[in-house]
């Protein structure tokens, strides 16, 4: 069973501890299962990687690593403070992510039919 992460794909976060540290930028990736995010810019790693063909060129590649989601925070887009997100069902079913300060809905997600 996948486990549940409080941010999504496209969410604005800030990195709360670590070596990245009040850095901000858009979710990459998802991991569920190890409880893991990529974010843009934060956690950048090198790979070294060799070239397969004659065509392909080998190198060293910068590219984002992962980071544990319990070390992010969502960035209110109206407020534009970082926050917890709290869950509201409303009459029609649908689920409102909102935010904890400033009481503004973040997305909507829409009621399985």
């Amino acid at each position: 069973m996948a486990n549940k992460i409080h941010v999504k794909k496209d969410d604005q976060v800030i990195v709360i501890s670590g070596k990245d540290k009040g850095t901000t930028g858009k979710v990459l990736k998802t991991e569920p299962e190890t409880g893991r995010v990529y974010v843009e810019g934060v956690n950048i790693i090198k790979k070294h990687q060799k070239a397969r063909t004659q065509a392909e060129v080998g190198g060293i590649i910068e590219r984002e690593g992962s980071v544990d989601a319990s070390n992010v925070m969502i960035v209110c887009p109206k407020c534009g403070k970082a926050t917890r997100v709290s869950a509201v069902v409303n009459a029609d079913g649908s689920k409102d992510r909102v935010c904890k300060k400033c009481g503004a809905v973040i997305d909507t997600v829409k009621k399985a039919k």
